[in-house]
């Protein structure tokens, strides 16, 4: 027993891991960050694990999806092998004796890929086995193809080594610069491995026994007969081809983002992450490989040096907001005392006369239909990816249905963040075709398909390809020139999704909003440089720049928001493309660029749900300000808010916390930025109800709670198909029956929702 152990030890697979453990922490923690991402132990609240779980290939999880995943898994495999083939090697000389050195070694440093790939496998059996009961022959047939990618990559690597790396016995003469240079090392920058170091041992790793290609057990034979010059050009040259490799691999991707426009090069994004991994396994060898002893103080040089070229917009170009003029140096100075220009009282009255113009067509068209007084309608959607866009627009599809469009019809406002605006976008563009004549029924269930259908394929695999890397490629839109990045694949594919009808500019929607034919939708970003929120609608609503008391007392409030139509009146405001104004609202940090707008100083927008992630503050503005209208010309008004999500958290406790746990546990509150903001829009609700009067306000919330078997639904831009079927069957739901019932009351609907409901209105158990 104790010789079976001792020979298990000095075997070469366990001296392998053995000193990737002691030397190669760094690569090794890509390995574990992949694993709790697979796990869903890291990134399980924006559904990554889905994404490895049931990867999505032009529509479809499969064979192929699985296929493509394998690949690119494979590309992870062989970075991994030669990265640490590059860094390990010259531990162990009997290498370079051997027939097909770097087979071997790759063969023997399987250890840690395959318990990855079994753990991988093993997760995706069980999410299908638990939540899509698909069949154990969708399963193998799935597993299979994950197991062909890899081994369809790993062999045209393979083949490409097989004939240029070479053994021992293809070098028969030592040159003269090998023999007279006792300082020649095995690689460049290895400060330890030189000819007189492998010759005495120095550098050598004690290994007893290999692994074979067929799998056998042989012993490891002296080198000491052989020329250490020999086994050192062996060596140098396998390095070469590996370090060839990895530099073919790294251009051969920035060539595949030439083709981020055809569909069929959207790899799964599973597939991107593995091969982000494995160009980041391949850099962080190649700096620990040259610099050695150095490479911590060469990482920090070189993160200086990046962040110092990068300030140049040649070597690092701004996203940019398609459609609007870039091009000018006469742009709007952006200051404190240019913005109060912009709502001054003149502009203020002008922009609210406009606005209640468009409330007066929008009253008369009531009283048409016979409702002297109409209840009005305020929509707030909430953020949350593709599950707060197909949220949002199956509740519209049903409120509209069920009241048999007075829904619409009584709505002025729409406003929110991210997922759920562009799922009231949708909606809203769809219900104008339909009023327009076109033969577009707004409530068919196809188009919840096509909403939902998935964004983050097309993004992940552009950031690999892309914008990891110097984007050059450019197209022109609007009149204007623009490079193509993960923004602007967003709106391509968020175009292709949807059929295209929302490729429009902002101002194809001034005539319908200003006819009253559609509700106003004020699009609200976040501004980074100074917190404010940037409010995009096709008109200048310069009164929602700050509360109304502004008019009269300038220095009581400051203004927190800024009007994007008077800002860059001069840059095209109106020619922006509506697709942008979604992209800028849906902006979640490093899935989406930042968009910098053309202004002096230019400033950078990101997701509204920073500052709104509900739409109710700029309802609470709005009808703030315009609060005499509505009291002189309607019933009341309702705040009818479409939530992904729930308001009550589970409370975490603070007590058995560790030290560096309770020195960060102050900064946790930070991260609750959600729930601050609930805080926040109470208070606000409660002075709208003291403002108009609790029978003349009220506010409505659908909200989408999991199921129980699908507790943690994620914040992305792709789901599942479970997911999708939760998400359509939440409707049904008590709370929701009782808050439809409630808003056909507003409406005077009799008809009454598909669901009995008894009980006063509680908001939904978490």
């Amino acid at each position: 027993m104790r010789h079976f152990l001792y020979n298990l030890w000095y075997s070469f697979p366990v001296q392998l891991t053995v000193i990737h453990l002691r030397n190669h922490v760094l690569l090794l923690a890509i390995w574990v960050f992949l694993a709790l991402l697979v796990t869903g132990h890291l990134g399980g609240s924006l559904g990554i694990n889905f994404l490895f779980w049931a990867p999505e290939y032009v529509g479809k999880v499969g064979f192929w999806s699985f296929f493509i995943v394998g690949m690119a898994f494979g590309a992870l495999v062989m970075s991994w092998n030669l990265t640490t083939y590059l860094l390990s090697a010259y531990r162990f000389p009997f290498l370079a004796t051997l027939a097909r050195p770097f087979t071997k070694f790759c063969i023997n440093n399987a250890l840690i890929p395959l318990l990855f790939a079994a753990l991988y496998l093993g997760f995706h059996t069980w999410y299908e086995l638990s939540y899509e009961t698909h069949s154990w022959q969708q399963i193998l047939r799935n597993c299979l193809g994950f197991l062909l990618g890899v081994v369809a990559l790993i062999g045209v690597i393979a083949l490409y080594l097989q004939f240029t790396n070479k053994d021992i016995l293809s070098f028969l003469e030592i040159t003269e610069e090998a023999r007279s240079d006792g300082r020649s090392r095995v690689g460049p920058g290895k400060g330890t491995a030189t000819i007189e170091d492998v010759r005495l041992h120095r550098t050598a790793w004690s290994v007893k026994t290999y692994l074979t290609e067929s799998l056998r057990l042989r012993p490891v034979r002296s080198v000491h007969h052989y020329d250490i010059s020999l086994l050192l050009r062996v060596f140098r040259q396998n390095h070469l081809n590996a370090l060839r490799v990895q530099l073919y691999s790294i251009a051969i991707i920035i060539l595949l983002g030439l083709l981020i426009d055809n569909p069929w090069f959207r790899i799964p994004a599973a597939a991107s992450i593995f091969i982000l991994a494995s160009i980041i396994m391949g850099l962080l060898g190649a700096i620990i490989f040259w610099f050695h002893r150095w490479t911590l103080t060469a990482f920090i040089a070189m993160l200086l040096l990046l962040n110092f070229v990068t300030r140049f917009e040649v070597m690092h170009p701004k996203n940019q907001a398609y459609g609007l003029n870039y091009t000018t140096s006469d742009r709007p100075e952006y200051s404190y005392a240019a913005l109060e220009q912009l709502c001054s009282p003149e502009n203020i009255q002008a922009d609210k006369d406009s606005t209640e113009a468009i409330l007066n067509r929008w009253l008369a068209r009531r009283q048409a239909e016979g409702d002297s007084l109409p209840h009005m309608i305020v929509l707030g959607t909430s953020g949350g990816g593709l599950k707060a866009a197909l949220w949002a627009m199956h509740v519209l599809q049903q409120l509209d249905s069920i009241s048999s469009g007075a829904f619409s019809k009584h709505t002025v406002l729409i406003g929110g963040a991210s997922g759920g605006m562009m799922g009231a976008a949708y909606y809203r563009e769809l219900y104008l075709r339909h009023l327009r004549g076109e033969p577009v029924d707004p409530s068919d269930r196809r188009y919840l398909d096509y909403i939902s259908r998935d964004l983050l394929n097309s993004i992940s695999f552009t950031i690999v390809s892309n914008d990891l890397f110097l984007p050059w490629v450019k197209f022109e839109e609007a009149g204007y020139t623009y490079r193509k990045d993960r923004g602007y694949v967003f709106e391509m594919q968020l175009n292709e999704n949807t059929g295209y009808v929302l490729d429009k500019a902002l101002s194809d929607y001034w005539l319908p909003e200003r006819e009253a034919l559609i509700p106003m939708l004020f699009v609200t970003p976040s501004i980074v440089n100074d917190g404010r929120r940037l409010i995009i609608s096709p008109h200048s609503v310069s009164y929602m720049m700050a509360p109304p008391i502004a008019m009269e007392k300038p220095d009581a409030v400051e203004i927190d928001a800024v009007d994007f139509m008077r800002l860059l009146e001069h840059q095209d405001a109106a020619n922006l493309r509506f697709t942008s104004a979604l992209r800028m609202n849906a902006t979640y940090p490093y899935v989406l660029p930042d968009v910098f707008l053309p202004t002096d100083p230019m400033i950078e927008v990101l997701d509204a749900g920073f500052r709104d992630n509900f739409g109710i503050k700029t309802a609470v503005r709005f009808l703030h300000v315009h609060k005499d209208w509505i009291k002189t010309h309607t019933s009341g008004v309702t705040l009818v808010v479409i939530r992904a999500y729930g308001r009550h958290r589970q409370i975490l406790s603070s007590e058995h916390r560790g030290v560096i746990e309770t020195m960060l546990n102050p900064l946790g509150i930070a991260f609750n930025i959600m729930k601050l903001q609930e805080f926040e829009h109470d208070t606000n609700l409660g002075l709208l109800y003291d403002l108009f009067g609790p029978d003349h306000f009220d506010v409505l919330r659908f909200v989408y709670l999991p199921g129980e078997r699908n507790k943690e639904s994620p914040i992305s831009f792709h789901l599942t198909r479970r997911e999708k079927e939760d998400i359509l069957s939440a409707m049904d739901r008590p709370y929701n029956q009782r808050t439809l019932r409630r808003l056909l009351d507003r409406l005077h609907m009799a008809t009454a929702p598909a669901t009995p409901t008894q009980g006063p209105l509680a908001t939904p158990a978490e």
